[in-house]
Protein backbone atom coordinates (compact mmCIF):
# COMPACT_ATOMS: atom_id res chain seq x y z
CA UNK A 1 0.00 0.00 0.00
CA UNK A 2 0.88 3.54 -0.67
CA UNK A 3 2.16 5.36 2.78
CA UNK A 4 -0.30 7.38 4.66
CA UNK A 5 1.76 10.31 4.20
CA UNK A 6 1.67 10.48 0.48
CA UNK A 7 -1.69 9.81 0.66
CA UNK A 8 -2.69 12.84 3.23
CA UNK A 9 -0.38 15.26 0.58
CA UNK A 10 -2.45 13.91 -2.38
CA UNK A 11 -5.68 14.17 -0.41
CA UNK A 12 -4.87 17.70 0.70
CA UNK A 13 -3.91 19.13 -2.84
CA UNK A 14 -7.40 17.17 -4.11
CA UNK A 15 -9.18 18.91 -1.75
CA UNK A 16 -7.69 22.24 -1.88
CA UNK A 17 -8.42 22.03 -5.48
CA UNK A 18 -11.95 21.32 -4.82
CA UNK A 19 -12.14 24.51 -2.47
CA UNK A 20 -10.46 26.55 -5.29
CA UNK A 21 -12.75 25.20 -8.33
CA UNK A 22 -16.04 25.39 -6.73
CA UNK A 23 -17.94 27.66 -5.16
CA UNK A 24 -21.44 26.85 -3.04
CA UNK A 25 -24.11 28.70 -5.46
CA UNK A 26 -22.26 27.13 -8.72
CA UNK A 27 -21.69 23.79 -7.49
CA UNK A 28 -24.32 21.92 -8.20
CA UNK A 29 -24.04 22.56 -12.21
CA UNK A 30 -20.22 20.91 -11.94
CA UNK A 31 -19.26 18.15 -13.69
CA UNK A 32 -17.65 15.05 -11.55
CA UNK A 33 -14.46 14.71 -12.79
CA UNK A 34 -11.10 12.53 -12.37
CA UNK A 35 -11.58 12.85 -8.59
CA UNK A 36 -14.41 12.46 -6.66
CA UNK A 37 -14.47 13.09 -2.66
CA UNK A 38 -17.20 11.41 -0.12
CA UNK A 39 -17.60 11.87 3.60
CA UNK A 40 -19.63 9.35 5.81
CA UNK A 41 -19.67 8.45 9.40
CA UNK A 42 -17.37 5.55 10.75
CA UNK A 43 -15.96 4.80 13.85
CA UNK A 44 -15.82 1.02 14.33
CA UNK A 45 -14.64 0.02 11.03
CA UNK A 46 -10.77 -1.33 10.96
CA UNK A 47 -10.62 -3.66 8.29
CA UNK A 48 -11.45 -3.92 4.67
CA UNK A 49 -12.97 -7.26 4.58
CA UNK A 50 -16.35 -7.08 3.53
CA UNK A 51 -17.61 -10.25 5.11
CA UNK A 52 -16.85 -8.38 8.28
CA UNK A 53 -18.78 -5.03 7.36
CA UNK A 54 -19.85 -3.17 10.95
CA UNK A 55 -20.97 0.00 9.41
CA UNK A 56 -23.90 0.33 6.36
CA UNK A 57 -22.69 3.15 5.24
CA UNK A 58 -18.84 1.85 4.81
CA UNK A 59 -20.56 -0.85 2.66
CA UNK A 60 -20.96 1.65 -0.10
CA UNK A 61 -17.41 1.74 -0.78
CA UNK A 62 -17.23 -2.35 -0.38
CA UNK A 63 -19.53 -2.26 -3.47
CA UNK A 64 -17.04 -0.58 -5.57
CA UNK A 65 -14.23 -3.07 -4.54
CA UNK A 66 -16.07 -6.17 -4.52
CA UNK A 67 -18.46 -8.08 -6.79
CA UNK A 68 -20.88 -10.44 -5.93
CA UNK A 69 -22.20 -13.51 -8.50
CA UNK A 70 -25.41 -11.83 -9.16
CA UNK A 71 -26.36 -7.82 -9.03
CA UNK A 72 -30.26 -6.65 -8.57
CA UNK A 73 -31.19 -4.02 -10.99
CA UNK A 74 -33.63 -1.37 -11.08
CA UNK A 75 -36.68 -3.66 -10.75
CA UNK A 76 -34.84 -5.40 -7.87
CA UNK A 77 -34.69 -8.45 -10.31
CA UNK A 78 -31.59 -10.71 -10.58
CA UNK A 79 -28.94 -9.56 -13.60
CA UNK A 80 -25.66 -11.56 -14.34
CA UNK A 81 -22.51 -9.71 -12.92
CA UNK A 82 -19.60 -12.78 -11.98
CA UNK A 83 -21.75 -15.38 -12.53
CA UNK A 84 -22.85 -15.38 -16.73
CA UNK A 85 -25.72 -18.07 -16.04
CA UNK A 86 -27.00 -20.12 -13.38
CA UNK A 87 -29.29 -23.29 -13.71
CA UNK A 88 -31.20 -25.30 -11.15
CA UNK A 89 -33.46 -29.06 -12.00
CA UNK A 90 -34.53 -29.82 -8.48
CA UNK A 91 -34.49 -25.91 -6.58
CA UNK A 92 -31.80 -27.58 -4.23
CA UNK A 93 -28.53 -27.85 -6.73
CA UNK A 94 -27.48 -24.72 -8.17
CA UNK A 95 -24.72 -24.63 -10.29
CA UNK A 96 -23.34 -20.88 -11.63
CA UNK A 97 -21.15 -20.40 -14.92
CA UNK A 98 -18.62 -17.79 -14.20
CA UNK A 99 -17.68 -15.34 -16.55
CA UNK A 100 -13.87 -16.06 -18.04
CA UNK A 101 -12.80 -11.88 -17.48
CA UNK A 102 -13.03 -11.44 -14.25
CA UNK A 103 -9.61 -10.55 -12.48
CA UNK A 104 -8.68 -9.35 -8.92
CA UNK A 105 -7.06 -6.41 -8.57
CA UNK A 106 -3.75 -8.47 -7.96
CA UNK A 107 -3.87 -9.54 -11.54
CA UNK A 108 -5.14 -13.24 -10.72
CA UNK A 109 -7.92 -14.62 -12.31
CA UNK A 110 -11.00 -14.96 -10.31
CA UNK A 111 -12.47 -18.59 -10.32
CA UNK A 112 -15.29 -20.86 -8.88
CA UNK A 113 -12.67 -21.96 -6.18
CA UNK A 114 -12.70 -18.13 -4.49
CA UNK A 115 -16.66 -18.23 -4.73
CA UNK A 116 -17.27 -22.02 -3.09
CA UNK A 117 -14.60 -20.90 -0.58
CA UNK A 118 -16.37 -17.40 0.32
CA UNK A 119 -20.01 -18.89 0.60
CA UNK A 120 -18.27 -21.49 2.97
CA UNK A 121 -16.52 -19.16 4.86
CA UNK A 122 -19.80 -17.04 5.53
CA UNK A 123 -21.65 -20.39 6.32
CA UNK A 124 -18.68 -20.82 8.88
CA UNK A 125 -18.53 -17.88 10.53
CA UNK A 126 -22.53 -17.69 11.07
CA UNK A 127 -22.54 -20.60 12.81
CA UNK A 128 -19.26 -20.38 14.84
CA UNK A 129 -20.36 -19.66 18.31
CA UNK A 130 -17.03 -18.49 19.83
CA UNK A 131 -17.47 -14.93 17.99
CA UNK A 132 -19.96 -11.95 18.44
CA UNK A 133 -19.22 -10.65 14.88
CA UNK A 134 -21.56 -13.35 12.80
CA UNK A 135 -20.80 -11.24 9.96
CA UNK A 136 -22.84 -9.21 7.71
CA UNK A 137 -24.35 -11.81 5.58
CA UNK A 138 -24.84 -14.29 8.21
CA UNK A 139 -28.66 -15.11 7.36
CA UNK A 140 -27.27 -16.86 4.45
CA UNK A 141 -26.91 -19.63 6.62
CA UNK A 142 -30.65 -20.28 5.89
CA UNK A 143 -31.01 -20.49 2.20
CA UNK A 144 -27.70 -21.97 1.62
CA UNK A 145 -26.05 -25.45 2.80
CA UNK A 146 -22.71 -25.49 1.04
CA UNK A 147 -20.72 -24.41 -1.98
CA UNK A 148 -18.11 -26.50 -4.21
CA UNK A 149 -15.87 -26.17 -7.46
CA UNK A 150 -16.10 -28.51 -10.18
CA UNK A 151 -13.83 -27.02 -12.39
CA UNK A 152 -12.04 -22.90 -12.47
CA UNK A 153 -15.33 -22.16 -14.15
CA UNK A 154 -18.22 -23.33 -12.47
CA UNK A 155 -19.40 -23.57 -8.87
CA UNK A 156 -22.51 -25.34 -7.54
CA UNK A 157 -23.82 -24.14 -4.36
CA UNK A 158 -27.11 -26.21 -2.61
CA UNK A 159 -29.71 -24.70 -1.29
CA UNK A 160 -31.48 -25.26 2.18
CA UNK A 161 -34.59 -24.74 0.30
CA UNK A 162 -35.83 -25.45 -2.97
CA UNK A 163 -37.38 -21.84 -4.25
CA UNK A 164 -36.86 -18.95 -5.94
CA UNK A 165 -35.60 -16.87 -3.13
CA UNK A 166 -32.80 -18.70 -2.87
CA UNK A 167 -31.24 -16.49 -6.02
CA UNK A 168 -31.42 -13.27 -4.09
CA UNK A 169 -28.89 -14.23 -1.51
CA UNK A 170 -26.06 -14.30 -4.12
CA UNK A 171 -25.14 -10.94 -3.58
CA UNK A 172 -22.11 -11.25 -1.65
CA UNK A 173 -19.06 -10.16 -2.37
CA UNK A 174 -16.68 -12.78 -3.61
CA UNK A 175 -12.88 -12.76 -2.45
CA UNK A 176 -9.79 -14.80 -3.12
CA UNK A 177 -9.97 -18.39 -1.30
CA UNK A 178 -6.64 -17.51 0.33
CA UNK A 179 -8.12 -14.11 1.48
CA UNK A 180 -11.65 -15.25 2.79
CA UNK A 181 -10.23 -14.32 6.41
CA UNK A 182 -7.75 -11.25 5.76
CA UNK A 183 -7.96 -8.13 6.75
CA UNK A 184 -7.39 -6.61 3.52
CA UNK A 185 -8.38 -8.60 1.05
CA UNK A 186 -7.82 -7.53 -2.89
CA UNK A 187 -11.14 -7.62 -5.18
CA UNK A 188 -12.52 -7.79 -8.66
CA UNK A 189 -14.76 -4.38 -8.90
CA UNK A 190 -13.84 -1.51 -10.58
CA UNK A 191 -11.46 -0.18 -7.62
CA UNK A 192 -8.92 -1.05 -5.58
CA UNK A 193 -8.45 0.10 -1.91
CA UNK A 194 -4.42 2.12 -2.34
CA UNK A 195 -4.42 3.43 1.25
CA UNK A 196 -6.32 3.24 4.30
CA UNK A 197 -6.69 4.71 8.06
CA UNK A 198 -9.55 3.40 10.06
CA UNK A 199 -11.55 6.79 11.14
CA UNK A 200 -9.87 8.97 8.91
CA UNK A 201 -9.60 7.98 5.27
CA UNK A 202 -9.66 5.00 2.29
CA UNK A 203 -8.08 5.74 -1.09
CA UNK A 204 -9.60 3.76 -4.06
CA UNK A 205 -8.06 3.91 -7.49
CA UNK A 206 -8.55 2.13 -10.52
CA UNK A 207 -8.83 -1.30 -11.00
CA UNK A 208 -6.35 -1.85 -13.63
CA UNK A 209 -7.47 -5.15 -14.59
CA UNK A 210 -11.35 -4.42 -14.49
CA UNK A 211 -12.87 -6.32 -17.48
CA UNK A 212 -14.99 -3.29 -18.63
CA UNK A 213 -13.79 0.45 -19.90
CA UNK A 214 -11.63 2.66 -17.26
CA UNK A 215 -13.78 4.61 -15.12
CA UNK A 216 -13.74 8.30 -15.56
CA UNK A 217 -13.62 8.92 -11.90
CA UNK A 218 -9.98 7.75 -11.21
CA UNK A 219 -9.87 8.51 -7.86
CA UNK A 220 -12.21 7.91 -5.03
CA UNK A 221 -11.35 9.75 -1.63
CA UNK A 222 -13.45 9.00 1.37
CA UNK A 223 -12.94 10.82 4.78
CA UNK A 224 -14.47 9.11 7.67
CA UNK A 225 -16.46 11.49 10.68
CA UNK A 226 -17.23 10.23 14.22
CA UNK A 227 -20.26 12.79 14.41
CA UNK A 228 -23.16 14.05 12.33
CA UNK A 229 -21.88 17.64 13.08
CA UNK A 230 -18.54 17.09 11.74
CA UNK A 231 -19.92 15.62 8.03
CA UNK A 232 -22.13 18.48 7.88
CA UNK A 233 -19.38 20.85 8.76
CA UNK A 234 -17.18 19.22 5.98
CA UNK A 235 -20.14 19.41 3.20
CA UNK A 236 -20.66 23.38 4.34
CA UNK A 237 -17.40 24.10 3.93
CA UNK A 238 -16.05 22.44 0.78
CA UNK A 239 -13.93 19.73 1.91
CA UNK A 240 -15.84 17.45 0.15
CA UNK A 241 -17.81 16.68 -2.86
CA UNK A 242 -20.55 14.70 -0.98
CA UNK A 243 -21.64 12.83 2.13
CA UNK A 244 -23.56 9.97 2.75
CA UNK A 245 -25.55 10.33 5.42
CA UNK A 246 -29.23 8.77 7.09
CA UNK A 247 -29.16 11.74 9.59
CA UNK A 248 -32.46 13.34 9.62
CA UNK A 249 -29.96 16.87 10.35
CA UNK A 250 -29.04 16.70 7.24
CA UNK A 251 -32.68 17.56 5.63
CA UNK A 252 -32.10 21.21 6.11
CA UNK A 253 -29.57 20.90 3.26
CA UNK A 254 -31.85 18.79 0.66
CA UNK A 255 -33.29 22.05 -1.02
CA UNK A 256 -30.22 24.14 -0.81
CA UNK A 257 -29.05 25.78 -4.34
CA UNK A 258 -25.34 24.23 -3.73
CA UNK A 259 -26.73 20.86 -3.41
CA UNK A 260 -28.15 18.21 -5.46
CA UNK A 261 -30.36 15.71 -2.98
CA UNK A 262 -30.31 12.16 -3.64
CA UNK A 263 -32.52 10.19 -1.75
CA UNK A 264 -31.47 6.43 -0.98
CA UNK A 265 -33.41 3.57 0.63
CA UNK A 266 -31.91 1.83 3.11
CA UNK A 267 -32.97 -2.00 4.96
CA UNK A 268 -34.32 -0.79 7.73
CA UNK A 269 -38.20 -1.36 8.15
CA UNK A 270 -39.84 0.81 10.89
CA UNK A 271 -42.62 -1.10 12.32
CA UNK A 272 -44.80 -1.21 15.37
CA UNK A 273 -45.15 -4.28 17.03
CA UNK A 274 -48.33 -5.88 19.12
CA UNK A 275 -47.77 -8.26 21.51
CA UNK A 276 -50.70 -11.07 20.77
CA UNK A 277 -50.73 -12.16 23.75
CA UNK A 278 -52.07 -8.99 24.97
CA UNK A 279 -55.83 -9.24 26.52
CA UNK A 280 -56.52 -6.12 24.80
CA UNK A 281 -55.09 -6.53 21.39
CA UNK A 282 -56.23 -10.29 21.13
CA UNK A 283 -58.85 -9.15 18.73
CA UNK A 284 -58.29 -8.41 15.32
CA UNK A 285 -60.33 -5.25 15.19
CA UNK A 286 -58.56 -3.22 17.86
CA UNK A 287 -55.10 -4.44 16.20
CA UNK A 288 -56.59 -2.89 12.50
CA UNK A 289 -57.95 -0.12 14.71
CA UNK A 290 -54.65 1.18 15.58
CA UNK A 291 -53.30 1.09 12.12
CA UNK A 292 -56.59 3.02 10.39
CA UNK A 293 -55.83 5.41 13.55
CA UNK A 294 -51.97 5.91 12.45
CA UNK A 295 -51.08 7.89 10.18
CA UNK A 296 -47.95 7.32 8.82
CA UNK A 297 -47.12 10.47 6.77
CA UNK A 298 -47.37 12.88 9.38
CA UNK A 299 -44.69 11.03 11.07
CA UNK A 300 -42.54 10.58 8.67
CA UNK A 301 -42.67 14.28 8.18
CA UNK A 302 -42.52 15.79 11.43
CA UNK A 303 -39.67 13.41 12.92
CA UNK A 304 -37.73 12.15 9.73
CA UNK A 305 -38.62 15.46 7.76
CA UNK A 306 -40.08 12.70 4.85
CA UNK A 307 -36.44 10.87 4.47
CA UNK A 308 -38.85 7.51 4.36
CA UNK A 309 -40.45 5.10 2.05
CA UNK A 310 -43.81 4.63 2.73
CA UNK A 311 -44.91 0.53 2.87
CA UNK A 312 -48.33 -0.98 4.22
CA UNK A 313 -46.18 -4.29 4.27
CA UNK A 314 -42.49 -5.58 4.84
CA UNK A 315 -41.45 -5.25 1.18
CA UNK A 316 -40.91 -1.70 -0.47
CA UNK A 317 -43.75 -0.03 -2.41
CA UNK A 318 -41.99 0.47 -5.38
CA UNK A 319 -40.88 -3.21 -5.89
CA UNK A 320 -42.33 -6.49 -8.18
CA UNK A 321 -42.57 -7.71 -4.41
CA UNK A 322 -45.32 -5.23 -3.09
CA UNK A 323 -48.54 -6.17 -3.06
CA UNK A 324 -50.38 -3.06 -4.46
CA UNK A 325 -54.03 -3.59 -3.74
CA UNK A 326 -57.05 -1.15 -2.43
CA UNK A 327 -58.88 -3.85 -0.34
CA UNK A 328 -58.50 -7.49 0.78
CA UNK A 329 -61.56 -8.84 1.24
CA UNK A 330 -64.11 -5.98 0.62
CA UNK A 331 -62.09 -3.96 3.78
CA UNK A 332 -60.39 -0.93 2.42
CA UNK A 333 -56.15 -1.75 2.55
CA UNK A 334 -54.58 0.28 5.55
CA UNK A 335 -54.38 4.17 4.90
CA UNK A 336 -54.81 6.78 7.39
CA UNK A 337 -58.68 6.28 8.51
CA UNK A 338 -59.76 7.57 11.87
CA UNK A 339 -63.66 7.19 11.55
CA UNK A 340 -63.10 3.69 10.69
CA UNK A 341 -60.62 3.09 13.36
CA UNK A 342 -63.28 4.47 16.20
CA UNK A 343 -65.99 2.02 14.38
CA UNK A 344 -64.01 -1.02 14.66
CA UNK A 345 -63.18 -0.19 18.49
CA UNK A 346 -66.85 0.38 19.57
CA UNK A 347 -67.66 -3.17 17.45
CA UNK A 348 -64.68 -4.54 19.69
CA UNK A 349 -66.73 -3.41 23.14
CA UNK A 350 -64.69 -0.46 23.62
CA UNK A 351 -66.77 2.60 24.75
CA UNK A 352 -66.08 6.09 26.34
CA UNK A 353 -68.84 5.19 28.77
CA UNK A 354 -67.87 8.05 31.23
CA UNK A 355 -67.19 10.65 28.57
CA UNK A 356 -63.20 11.21 29.84
CA UNK A 357 -61.40 10.77 26.40
CA UNK A 358 -60.63 7.51 26.92
CA UNK A 359 -61.88 4.03 25.75
CA UNK A 360 -62.84 1.39 28.30
CA UNK A 361 -65.10 -1.53 28.79
CA UNK A 362 -66.16 -4.10 31.87
CA UNK A 363 -63.89 -7.13 32.26
CA UNK A 364 -64.25 -9.71 34.95
CA UNK A 365 -66.64 -7.68 36.45
CA UNK A 366 -64.26 -4.67 36.28
CA UNK A 367 -64.00 -1.86 33.88
CA UNK A 368 -61.08 -1.38 32.30
CA UNK A 369 -59.47 1.32 30.32
CA UNK A 370 -57.73 0.79 26.63
CA UNK A 371 -54.44 1.97 27.98
CA UNK A 372 -51.34 0.34 26.29
CA UNK A 373 -47.45 0.44 27.42
CA UNK A 374 -45.48 0.95 24.21
CA UNK A 375 -41.37 0.72 24.51
CA UNK A 376 -39.13 2.52 22.49
CA UNK A 377 -35.30 2.35 22.60
CA UNK A 378 -32.74 5.17 22.17
CA UNK A 379 -30.99 5.78 18.93
CA UNK A 380 -27.60 7.39 19.16
CA UNK A 381 -27.25 11.66 18.20
CA UNK A 382 -30.53 12.34 17.89
CA UNK A 383 -34.25 11.39 19.20
CA UNK A 384 -36.22 11.17 16.40
CA UNK A 385 -37.53 7.55 17.16
CA UNK A 386 -38.53 9.09 20.72
CA UNK A 387 -40.30 11.82 18.70
CA UNK A 388 -42.47 9.17 16.46
CA UNK A 389 -43.54 7.49 19.90
CA UNK A 390 -44.57 10.50 20.99
CA UNK A 391 -46.48 10.85 17.93
CA UNK A 392 -48.37 7.82 17.89
CA UNK A 393 -49.14 8.51 21.45
CA UNK A 394 -50.82 11.89 20.37
CA UNK A 395 -52.61 9.93 17.21
CA UNK A 396 -53.71 6.87 18.94
CA UNK A 397 -55.57 9.62 21.90
CA UNK A 398 -57.66 10.55 19.21
CA UNK A 399 -59.55 7.05 19.16
CA UNK A 400 -59.33 7.08 22.65
CA UNK A 401 -56.48 4.89 22.99
CA UNK A 402 -54.12 6.08 25.89
CA UNK A 403 -50.63 5.04 25.18
CA UNK A 404 -47.71 5.41 28.09
CA UNK A 405 -44.55 5.74 26.45
CA UNK A 406 -41.18 4.01 28.05
CA UNK A 407 -37.86 4.73 26.79
CA UNK A 408 -35.45 1.97 26.75
CA UNK A 409 -31.79 0.90 25.93
CA UNK A 410 -31.61 -1.28 22.68
CA UNK A 411 -30.41 -4.04 25.32
CA UNK A 412 -33.29 -3.95 27.56
CA UNK A 413 -36.06 -3.25 25.26
CA UNK A 414 -34.73 -6.41 22.92
CA UNK A 415 -35.00 -8.31 26.25
CA UNK A 416 -38.62 -7.29 26.89
CA UNK A 417 -39.70 -8.30 23.44
CA UNK A 418 -38.13 -12.08 24.19
CA UNK A 419 -39.61 -12.48 27.41
CA UNK A 420 -42.84 -11.05 25.33
CA UNK A 421 -43.23 -8.36 28.11
CA UNK A 422 -44.52 -5.21 26.01
CA UNK A 423 -48.15 -4.58 25.00
CA UNK A 424 -46.56 -2.25 21.65
CA UNK A 425 -43.08 -1.33 20.69
CA UNK A 426 -41.33 0.89 18.24
CA UNK A 427 -39.07 -0.92 16.65
CA UNK A 428 -36.57 -1.63 13.16
CA UNK A 429 -35.88 -4.89 11.19
CA UNK A 430 -33.01 -4.87 9.03
CA UNK A 431 -34.67 -6.75 6.28
CA UNK A 432 -32.60 -9.43 4.14
CA UNK A 433 -31.89 -9.20 0.41
CA UNK A 434 -33.76 -12.09 0.21
CA UNK A 435 -37.77 -11.61 -0.30
CA UNK A 436 -38.93 -14.04 2.44
CA UNK A 437 -40.94 -12.51 5.56
CA UNK A 438 -40.72 -15.71 6.95
CA UNK A 439 -38.70 -15.11 10.07
CA UNK A 440 -41.57 -11.65 11.08
CA UNK A 441 -44.62 -14.35 10.51
CA UNK A 442 -44.07 -17.98 10.98
CA UNK A 443 -44.69 -19.93 14.16
CA UNK A 444 -41.93 -19.34 16.88
CA UNK A 445 -39.39 -17.58 14.82
CA UNK A 446 -37.45 -15.87 16.95
CA UNK A 447 -38.42 -12.54 14.67
CA UNK A 448 -42.13 -13.27 15.91
CA UNK A 449 -41.99 -11.23 18.85
CA UNK A 450 -45.60 -10.17 19.04
CA UNK A 451 -46.18 -14.31 19.50
CA UNK A 452 -47.95 -14.72 16.11
CA UNK A 453 -49.43 -17.61 15.02
CA UNK A 454 -51.74 -18.79 11.86
CA UNK A 455 -51.69 -21.99 10.71
CA UNK A 456 -52.35 -20.21 7.06
CA UNK A 457 -49.66 -18.00 7.23
CA UNK A 458 -47.15 -20.92 7.95
CA UNK A 459 -48.70 -22.70 5.14
CA UNK A 460 -48.11 -19.79 2.72
CA UNK A 461 -44.67 -19.40 3.80
CA UNK A 462 -44.34 -22.88 3.46
CA UNK A 463 -45.37 -23.07 0.08
CA UNK A 464 -43.27 -19.79 -0.81
CA UNK A 465 -40.17 -21.81 0.58
CA UNK A 466 -40.67 -24.56 -1.94
CA UNK A 467 -41.18 -22.38 -5.29
CA UNK A 468 -38.60 -23.27 -8.03
CA UNK A 469 -40.36 -20.89 -10.50
CA UNK A 470 -37.08 -18.84 -12.07
CA UNK A 471 -39.28 -16.35 -13.65
CA UNK A 472 -40.31 -15.65 -10.35
CA UNK A 473 -44.30 -15.52 -11.29
CA UNK A 474 -45.81 -18.12 -9.26
CA UNK A 475 -43.31 -16.66 -6.25
CA UNK A 476 -44.66 -13.37 -6.77
CA UNK A 477 -48.41 -14.78 -6.32
CA UNK A 478 -47.59 -16.11 -3.03
CA UNK A 479 -45.97 -12.94 -1.47
CA UNK A 480 -49.32 -11.53 -2.89
CA UNK A 481 -51.23 -13.97 -0.68
CA UNK A 482 -48.88 -13.96 2.24
CA UNK A 483 -49.42 -10.15 2.01
CA UNK A 484 -53.37 -10.08 1.84
CA UNK A 485 -53.60 -13.00 5.16
CA UNK A 486 -51.05 -9.93 6.87
CA UNK A 487 -53.72 -7.16 6.00
CA UNK A 488 -56.52 -9.78 7.26
CA UNK A 489 -54.82 -10.74 10.63
CA UNK A 490 -52.85 -7.61 11.27
CA UNK A 491 -50.08 -9.11 13.60
CA UNK A 492 -47.89 -5.70 13.12
CA UNK A 493 -47.85 -2.10 11.64
CA UNK A 494 -45.27 -1.88 9.04
CA UNK A 495 -44.75 2.09 8.88
CA UNK A 496 -42.02 2.98 6.15
CA UNK A 497 -37.96 2.00 5.26
CA UNK A 498 -35.63 4.75 6.64
CA UNK A 499 -34.05 6.69 4.22
CA UNK A 500 -31.11 8.50 3.57
CA UNK A 501 -29.34 11.17 1.58
CA UNK A 502 -26.98 11.81 -0.56
CA UNK A 503 -25.77 15.14 -0.57
CA UNK A 504 -23.87 15.74 -3.70
CA UNK A 505 -22.46 18.80 -5.60
CA UNK A 506 -21.94 16.39 -8.91
CA UNK A 507 -24.17 14.04 -10.25
CA UNK A 508 -22.33 10.62 -9.58
CA UNK A 509 -24.69 8.09 -11.34
CA UNK A 510 -27.76 7.66 -13.58
CA UNK A 511 -28.84 4.72 -11.50
CA UNK A 512 -33.17 4.91 -10.94
CA UNK A 513 -32.82 3.08 -7.57
CA UNK A 514 -30.58 4.14 -4.94
CA UNK A 515 -30.15 1.97 -1.95
CA UNK A 516 -28.34 0.69 0.79
CA UNK A 517 -25.65 -1.02 0.58
CA UNK A 518 -24.54 0.20 -3.35
CA UNK A 519 -25.40 3.76 -2.87
CA UNK A 520 -22.19 4.63 -4.48
CA UNK A 521 -23.33 2.32 -7.21
CA UNK A 522 -22.61 3.81 -10.93
CA UNK A 523 -19.92 6.17 -10.73
CA UNK A 524 -17.92 3.34 -12.34
CA UNK A 525 -20.22 4.36 -15.24
CA UNK A 526 -20.26 7.86 -15.59
CA UNK A 527 -19.10 9.30 -18.66
CA UNK A 528 -18.82 5.81 -20.39
CA UNK A 529 -21.81 6.04 -22.24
Amino acid sequence: MRSIWKTIIRSSLILLSVMLLVSPLSAVAAEIGKSYTVGMISVKTTVLNPLLALERDFQSLHSLIYESLITLDDDYQPQPCLALSWKTNDGITWTFTLREDAVFSDGTRLDAYDVAATVNEIIRRAKDDTTDNKGVYASMRYTVAKAQANDAKTVVITSTRPYYGFLYAMVFPVLKQEEVQADYPVGSGPYRAVSFSPGNFLYLSVNEYWREEAPMVSEINAFFFATNRELTSAYEYNRVDAIITRSVTTAQYRAGVSALNMDYRTRQLEVLLFNLKAYELEDVRVRKAIRYALDPDALSQNAYYGMTSRTNTMFPANSWMYYDASEVDGEPYFSYNLERANLLLTEAGWEDTDGDGKRDMIRDGKKVNLSLRLWVYEEAENSVRVETANAIRDQLSKAGIEVRVTTLSFGLTRERLQAGNFDLCLAAFQMDSVPDPGFLLYGPNTGNYGRYKSETMNNLITELRKCRNEKGTEYKQLLNEIQAEFARDCPFVCLYFRGGAVLTRMLYTNVRDVREPEVLKGIESIGLD
